[in-house]
Protein backbone atom coordinates (compact mmCIF):
# COMPACT_ATOMS: atom_id res chain seq x y z
CA UNK A 1 0.00 0.00 0.00
CA UNK A 2 1.16 3.54 -0.80
CA UNK A 3 0.13 6.34 1.55
CA UNK A 4 0.80 9.97 0.66
CA UNK A 5 0.40 12.67 3.31
CA UNK A 6 0.44 16.43 2.63
CA UNK A 7 2.98 16.05 -0.17
CA UNK A 8 4.40 19.31 -1.54
CA UNK A 9 7.03 19.99 -4.16
CA UNK A 10 8.16 23.47 -5.03
CA UNK A 11 10.88 25.06 -7.10
CA UNK A 12 12.05 28.66 -7.21
CA UNK A 13 9.23 29.91 -9.42
CA UNK A 14 6.56 27.22 -9.24
CA UNK A 15 4.95 24.66 -6.97
CA UNK A 16 3.72 21.66 -9.00
CA UNK A 17 2.47 19.76 -5.92
CA UNK A 18 0.43 21.28 -3.11
CA UNK A 19 -0.76 19.11 -0.22
CA UNK A 20 -1.38 15.88 -2.13
CA UNK A 21 -3.06 13.18 -0.03
CA UNK A 22 -3.89 9.69 -1.28
CA UNK A 23 -4.00 6.02 -0.36
CA UNK A 24 -3.27 3.51 -3.13
CA UNK A 25 -4.10 -0.05 -2.19
CA UNK A 26 -2.21 -3.14 -3.27
CA UNK A 27 -3.33 -4.17 -6.75
CA UNK A 28 -4.90 -0.81 -7.59
CA UNK A 29 -4.50 0.42 -11.16
CA UNK A 30 -4.74 4.20 -10.92
CA UNK A 31 -4.87 6.43 -13.98
CA UNK A 32 -3.77 10.01 -13.29
CA UNK A 33 -5.29 12.53 -15.68
CA UNK A 34 -5.50 16.30 -15.90
CA UNK A 35 -4.19 19.32 -17.79
CA UNK A 36 -0.49 19.70 -18.49
CA UNK A 37 1.53 21.31 -15.72
CA UNK A 38 -0.63 20.13 -12.82
CA UNK A 39 1.97 17.91 -11.13
CA UNK A 40 1.10 14.47 -12.51
CA UNK A 41 4.63 13.47 -13.54
CA UNK A 42 6.13 15.17 -10.49
CA UNK A 43 3.94 13.02 -8.26
CA UNK A 44 5.30 9.83 -9.84
CA UNK A 45 8.88 11.07 -9.58
CA UNK A 46 8.40 11.86 -5.89
CA UNK A 47 7.02 8.37 -5.20
CA UNK A 48 10.11 6.90 -6.85
CA UNK A 49 12.34 9.49 -5.12
CA UNK A 50 13.66 10.79 -8.42
CA UNK A 51 12.44 14.11 -7.02
CA UNK A 52 12.85 14.95 -3.35
CA UNK A 53 9.59 16.33 -1.91
CA UNK A 54 9.76 19.77 -0.33
CA UNK A 55 7.53 18.58 2.50
CA UNK A 56 5.09 15.81 3.33
CA UNK A 57 5.54 12.06 3.67
CA UNK A 58 5.25 8.96 1.48
CA UNK A 59 4.87 5.47 2.92
CA UNK A 60 5.21 2.21 0.99
CA UNK A 61 3.98 -0.81 2.94
CA UNK A 62 4.42 1.12 6.17
CA UNK A 63 7.98 2.29 5.44
CA UNK A 64 8.44 6.04 5.20
CA UNK A 65 10.43 6.43 2.00
CA UNK A 66 10.79 10.19 2.53
CA UNK A 67 12.68 9.63 5.78
CA UNK A 68 16.37 10.68 5.68
CA UNK A 69 17.25 7.19 6.92
CA UNK A 70 15.50 5.43 4.03
CA UNK A 71 17.61 3.33 1.64
CA UNK A 72 16.71 4.94 -1.69
CA UNK A 73 18.18 2.16 -3.83
CA UNK A 74 16.12 -0.40 -1.95
CA UNK A 75 12.94 1.59 -2.64
CA UNK A 76 13.76 1.99 -6.34
CA UNK A 77 14.16 -1.76 -6.51
CA UNK A 78 10.56 -2.11 -5.32
CA UNK A 79 9.14 0.73 -7.43
CA UNK A 80 9.77 0.52 -11.17
CA UNK A 81 9.25 3.39 -13.57
CA UNK A 82 8.58 3.61 -17.30
CA UNK A 83 9.42 7.00 -18.80
CA UNK A 84 8.05 8.93 -21.78
CA UNK A 85 11.39 8.84 -23.60
CA UNK A 86 12.29 5.14 -23.09
CA UNK A 87 15.77 5.89 -21.59
CA UNK A 88 17.37 2.81 -23.15
CA UNK A 89 21.14 2.63 -23.30
CA UNK A 90 21.97 3.08 -27.01
CA UNK A 91 25.16 0.99 -26.88
CA UNK A 92 23.36 -2.08 -25.45
CA UNK A 93 21.09 -4.55 -27.22
CA UNK A 94 17.52 -5.05 -26.07
CA UNK A 95 18.37 -8.09 -23.96
CA UNK A 96 21.41 -6.32 -22.49
CA UNK A 97 19.26 -3.34 -21.50
CA UNK A 98 16.88 -5.71 -19.71
CA UNK A 99 19.65 -7.71 -17.99
CA UNK A 100 21.72 -4.75 -16.78
CA UNK A 101 19.88 -3.74 -13.59
CA UNK A 102 19.10 -7.29 -12.34
CA UNK A 103 22.79 -8.21 -12.66
CA UNK A 104 24.21 -4.95 -11.24
CA UNK A 105 21.62 -4.18 -8.56
CA UNK A 106 19.97 -7.49 -7.70
CA UNK A 107 23.25 -9.40 -8.17
CA UNK A 108 21.58 -12.03 -10.31
CA UNK A 109 23.61 -14.55 -12.27
CA UNK A 110 23.93 -13.47 -15.90
CA UNK A 111 22.39 -16.69 -17.18
CA UNK A 112 19.44 -16.31 -14.83
CA UNK A 113 19.01 -12.70 -15.93
CA UNK A 114 19.22 -13.73 -19.58
CA UNK A 115 16.54 -16.42 -19.20
CA UNK A 116 14.24 -14.01 -17.37
CA UNK A 117 14.96 -11.30 -19.93
CA UNK A 118 13.92 -13.57 -22.80
CA UNK A 119 10.74 -14.48 -20.94
CA UNK A 120 9.92 -10.80 -20.64
CA UNK A 121 10.68 -10.20 -24.31
CA UNK A 122 8.09 -12.89 -25.07
CA UNK A 123 5.69 -11.12 -22.69
CA UNK A 124 5.99 -7.85 -24.62
CA UNK A 125 5.95 -9.62 -27.99
CA UNK A 126 9.55 -8.92 -29.04
CA UNK A 127 11.68 -12.08 -28.63
CA UNK A 128 13.04 -11.58 -32.15
CA UNK A 129 14.47 -8.17 -31.16
CA UNK A 130 16.72 -9.47 -28.37
CA UNK A 131 19.93 -8.61 -30.24
CA UNK A 132 18.68 -5.35 -31.76
CA UNK A 133 20.05 -2.00 -30.64
CA UNK A 134 17.64 0.83 -29.75
CA UNK A 135 18.31 2.74 -32.97
CA UNK A 136 17.11 -0.34 -34.88
CA UNK A 137 13.72 -0.29 -33.11
CA UNK A 138 10.55 1.70 -33.65
CA UNK A 139 9.26 3.97 -30.88
CA UNK A 140 6.63 1.44 -29.86
CA UNK A 141 9.22 -1.34 -29.73
CA UNK A 142 11.55 0.79 -27.61
CA UNK A 143 8.77 1.45 -25.12
CA UNK A 144 7.92 -2.25 -24.91
CA UNK A 145 11.60 -3.00 -24.23
CA UNK A 146 11.53 -0.31 -21.53
CA UNK A 147 8.51 -1.99 -19.93
CA UNK A 148 10.29 -5.37 -20.01
CA UNK A 149 13.36 -3.75 -18.40
CA UNK A 150 11.17 -2.41 -15.58
CA UNK A 151 9.55 -5.81 -15.02
CA UNK A 152 12.97 -7.46 -14.83
CA UNK A 153 13.51 -5.77 -11.46
CA UNK A 154 10.39 -7.54 -10.14
CA UNK A 155 8.88 -4.33 -8.72
CA UNK A 156 5.91 -4.30 -6.39
CA UNK A 157 4.76 -0.98 -7.86
CA UNK A 158 4.96 0.15 -11.50
CA UNK A 159 4.86 3.84 -12.39
CA UNK A 160 4.23 4.77 -16.03
CA UNK A 161 4.73 8.40 -16.99
CA UNK A 162 2.78 9.09 -20.19
CA UNK A 163 4.11 5.89 -21.78
CA UNK A 164 2.57 6.60 -25.20
CA UNK A 165 3.03 10.38 -25.47
CA UNK A 166 6.29 10.19 -27.46
CA UNK A 167 4.95 7.64 -29.95
CA UNK A 168 3.63 7.94 -33.46
CA UNK A 169 -0.17 7.38 -33.33
CA UNK A 170 0.24 4.12 -35.26
CA UNK A 171 2.39 2.72 -32.42
CA UNK A 172 0.23 3.71 -29.46
CA UNK A 173 -2.01 0.65 -29.66
CA UNK A 174 0.83 -1.87 -29.35
CA UNK A 175 2.13 -0.30 -26.14
CA UNK A 176 -1.36 0.05 -24.67
CA UNK A 177 -1.95 -3.63 -25.38
CA UNK A 178 1.14 -4.58 -23.38
CA UNK A 179 0.08 -2.35 -20.48
CA UNK A 180 -3.37 -3.95 -20.48
CA UNK A 181 -1.68 -7.31 -20.05
CA UNK A 182 0.36 -5.93 -17.15
CA UNK A 183 -2.83 -5.11 -15.25
CA UNK A 184 -3.48 -8.87 -15.03
CA UNK A 185 -0.31 -9.33 -12.93
CA UNK A 186 -2.09 -7.86 -9.88
CA UNK A 187 0.66 -5.31 -9.36
CA UNK A 188 0.00 -1.82 -8.09
CA UNK A 189 0.21 0.58 -11.05
CA UNK A 190 0.01 4.36 -11.42
CA UNK A 191 -0.27 5.62 -14.98
CA UNK A 192 -0.11 9.24 -16.09
CA UNK A 193 -1.96 9.44 -19.40
CA UNK A 194 -3.83 11.79 -21.72
CA UNK A 195 -5.60 8.85 -23.40
CA UNK A 196 -9.04 8.96 -21.77
CA UNK A 197 -10.46 5.79 -23.33
CA UNK A 198 -7.32 3.92 -22.32
CA UNK A 199 -7.53 5.24 -18.74
CA UNK A 200 -11.15 4.18 -18.51
CA UNK A 201 -10.45 0.69 -19.85
CA UNK A 202 -7.56 -0.30 -17.59
CA UNK A 203 -8.15 1.46 -14.27
CA UNK A 204 -10.12 0.68 -11.17
CA UNK A 205 -9.46 4.23 -9.88
CA UNK A 206 -8.89 7.61 -11.55
CA UNK A 207 -7.20 10.68 -10.06
CA UNK A 208 -7.98 13.99 -11.74
CA UNK A 209 -5.19 16.43 -10.86
CA UNK A 210 -5.52 20.19 -11.01
CA UNK A 211 -4.04 23.10 -9.07
CA UNK A 212 -1.21 20.84 -7.83
CA UNK A 213 -3.42 18.39 -5.97
CA UNK A 214 -5.82 15.51 -6.51
CA UNK A 215 -8.84 17.65 -7.32
CA UNK A 216 -11.24 14.70 -7.69
CA UNK A 217 -10.95 10.92 -7.54
CA UNK A 218 -13.28 8.00 -8.10
CA UNK A 219 -13.99 4.97 -10.21
CA UNK A 220 -13.74 5.35 -14.00
CA UNK A 221 -17.54 5.46 -14.25
CA UNK A 222 -17.75 8.18 -11.61
CA UNK A 223 -15.05 10.37 -13.13
CA UNK A 224 -15.90 9.93 -16.80
CA UNK A 225 -19.70 9.72 -16.59
CA UNK A 226 -20.61 11.60 -13.41
CA UNK A 227 -17.84 14.01 -12.37
CA UNK A 228 -18.86 15.97 -9.29
CA UNK A 229 -16.60 19.01 -9.73
CA UNK A 230 -16.71 21.66 -12.42
CA UNK A 231 -13.08 21.52 -13.57
CA UNK A 232 -13.25 17.74 -13.88
CA UNK A 233 -16.41 18.01 -15.96
CA UNK A 234 -14.83 20.56 -18.26
CA UNK A 235 -11.69 18.49 -18.74
CA UNK A 236 -13.50 15.19 -19.35
CA UNK A 237 -15.87 16.69 -21.90
CA UNK A 238 -13.14 18.78 -23.52
CA UNK A 239 -15.04 21.97 -22.76
CA UNK A 240 -13.37 25.18 -23.87
CA UNK A 241 -14.57 27.88 -21.52
CA UNK A 242 -14.69 31.66 -21.76
CA UNK A 243 -15.85 33.57 -18.65
CA UNK A 244 -16.50 37.32 -18.65
CA UNK A 245 -17.95 39.82 -16.19
CA UNK A 246 -19.99 42.88 -17.05
CA UNK A 247 -22.04 45.54 -15.31
CA UNK A 248 -24.54 48.08 -16.41
CA UNK A 249 -22.34 51.11 -15.74
CA UNK A 250 -19.12 50.29 -17.58
CA UNK A 251 -19.82 47.65 -20.20
CA UNK A 252 -17.33 47.46 -23.10
CA UNK A 253 -19.56 45.93 -25.74
CA UNK A 254 -17.10 46.03 -28.71
CA UNK A 255 -14.25 44.64 -26.60
CA UNK A 256 -16.42 41.86 -25.17
CA UNK A 257 -17.78 40.92 -28.58
CA UNK A 258 -14.19 40.78 -29.88
CA UNK A 259 -13.22 38.39 -27.09
CA UNK A 260 -16.15 36.11 -27.96
CA UNK A 261 -15.24 36.09 -31.65
CA UNK A 262 -11.59 35.31 -30.84
CA UNK A 263 -12.68 32.49 -28.52
CA UNK A 264 -14.85 30.96 -31.26
CA UNK A 265 -12.09 31.19 -33.86
CA UNK A 266 -9.46 29.74 -31.51
CA UNK A 267 -11.65 26.75 -30.65
CA UNK A 268 -12.88 26.19 -34.21
CA UNK A 269 -16.53 26.78 -33.39
CA UNK A 270 -18.58 26.25 -36.59
CA UNK A 271 -19.43 29.44 -38.45
CA UNK A 272 -23.23 29.33 -38.04
CA UNK A 273 -22.90 28.47 -34.34
CA UNK A 274 -20.54 31.42 -33.91
CA UNK A 275 -23.07 33.78 -35.51
CA UNK A 276 -25.87 32.46 -33.30
CA UNK A 277 -23.68 32.80 -30.21
CA UNK A 278 -23.02 36.46 -31.00
CA UNK A 279 -26.72 37.06 -31.79
CA UNK A 280 -27.77 35.61 -28.43
CA UNK A 281 -25.13 37.69 -26.67
CA UNK A 282 -26.19 40.90 -28.40
CA UNK A 283 -29.90 40.45 -27.78
CA UNK A 284 -29.69 39.37 -24.14
CA UNK A 285 -26.74 41.35 -22.84
CA UNK A 286 -26.44 44.49 -24.95
CA UNK A 287 -30.09 45.12 -25.83
CA UNK A 288 -31.80 43.69 -22.76
CA UNK A 289 -29.84 43.39 -19.51
CA UNK A 290 -27.46 46.32 -20.01
CA UNK A 291 -30.25 48.67 -21.09
CA UNK A 292 -32.79 47.57 -18.49
CA UNK A 293 -33.80 50.20 -15.91
CA UNK A 294 -32.43 48.11 -13.05
CA UNK A 295 -28.64 48.25 -12.69
CA UNK A 296 -27.21 44.73 -12.69
CA UNK A 297 -23.98 42.86 -12.18
CA UNK A 298 -23.61 40.23 -14.90
CA UNK A 299 -21.38 37.16 -15.27
CA UNK A 300 -21.40 35.30 -18.58
CA UNK A 301 -19.70 32.11 -19.69
CA UNK A 302 -19.45 30.16 -22.92
CA UNK A 303 -18.68 26.44 -22.93
CA UNK A 304 -17.93 24.81 -26.27
CA UNK A 305 -17.66 21.03 -26.41
CA UNK A 306 -15.69 19.81 -29.41
CA UNK A 307 -16.84 16.24 -28.71
CA UNK A 308 -20.54 17.10 -28.72
CA UNK A 309 -20.32 20.10 -31.05
CA UNK A 310 -22.35 22.11 -28.54
CA UNK A 311 -22.15 25.66 -27.25
CA UNK A 312 -23.74 26.47 -23.89
CA UNK A 313 -24.18 30.16 -23.04
CA UNK A 314 -24.79 30.84 -19.32
CA UNK A 315 -25.76 34.21 -17.85
CA UNK A 316 -25.86 34.94 -14.12
CA UNK A 317 -27.11 38.37 -13.09
CA UNK A 318 -28.20 40.32 -10.04
CA UNK A 319 -31.49 42.03 -9.30
CA UNK A 320 -35.06 40.99 -8.81
CA UNK A 321 -36.45 37.89 -10.47
CA UNK A 322 -36.36 38.60 -14.19
CA UNK A 323 -36.32 36.11 -17.08
CA UNK A 324 -34.44 38.15 -19.67
CA UNK A 325 -35.32 35.66 -22.40
CA UNK A 326 -39.09 35.46 -22.05
CA UNK A 327 -39.47 39.17 -21.25
CA UNK A 328 -37.57 40.36 -24.32
CA UNK A 329 -39.45 42.49 -26.83
CA UNK A 330 -41.11 40.57 -29.71
CA UNK A 331 -38.34 41.35 -32.23
CA UNK A 332 -35.58 40.24 -29.85
CA UNK A 333 -37.57 37.16 -28.88
CA UNK A 334 -37.85 36.18 -32.54
CA UNK A 335 -34.10 36.51 -33.00
CA UNK A 336 -33.41 34.54 -29.81
CA UNK A 337 -35.72 31.70 -30.80
CA UNK A 338 -33.73 31.40 -34.02
CA UNK A 339 -30.34 31.45 -32.29
CA UNK A 340 -31.20 29.18 -29.34
CA UNK A 341 -32.57 25.63 -29.32
CA UNK A 342 -33.01 25.14 -25.57
CA UNK A 343 -33.28 27.49 -22.60
CA UNK A 344 -33.72 27.18 -18.85
CA UNK A 345 -34.23 29.94 -16.30
CA UNK A 346 -33.92 29.75 -12.52
CA UNK A 347 -33.94 32.23 -9.64
CA UNK A 348 -32.27 31.95 -6.24
CA UNK A 349 -33.00 34.86 -3.93
CA UNK A 350 -30.19 33.78 -1.59
CA UNK A 351 -27.55 34.32 -4.28
CA UNK A 352 -26.21 37.75 -5.18
CA UNK A 353 -26.36 36.82 -8.88
CA UNK A 354 -29.62 34.98 -8.35
CA UNK A 355 -30.95 35.03 -11.92
CA UNK A 356 -29.57 32.32 -14.19
CA UNK A 357 -30.22 31.70 -17.88
CA UNK A 358 -28.68 28.63 -19.54
CA UNK A 359 -28.96 28.55 -23.33
CA UNK A 360 -28.03 25.87 -25.84
CA UNK A 361 -26.98 27.63 -29.05
CA UNK A 362 -28.43 26.50 -32.36
CA UNK A 363 -25.78 24.67 -34.44
CA UNK A 364 -26.82 26.16 -37.75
Amino acid sequence: MIKIEDLCKSYKDTAPLKNVNAVINDGDVVSIIGPSGTGKSTLLRCINLLEKPTSGRIFIDGTEVTSPDCNIESIRGRVGMVFQSFNLFPHLTAIENIMLAPVDLLKKDRQEAYVRGMELLHTVGLPDKALSYPDELSGGQKQRIAIARTLAMEPEVILLDEPTSALDPTMVGEVQSVIRELTKLNKTMLIVTHEMNFARAISNRVFYMDEGSIYEEGTPDQIFDHPKKEKTRRFIHRLMVLTLDADSDSFDFPGTRGKIESYCIKNQVPYRMTLNTILAFEELIQLNLIKSPEKREISISFEFSADENEMVFTIDYSGNEYNAFELSDPVSLGVLNTAVTRKTYSFDDKNKLGNRLVLLINQG
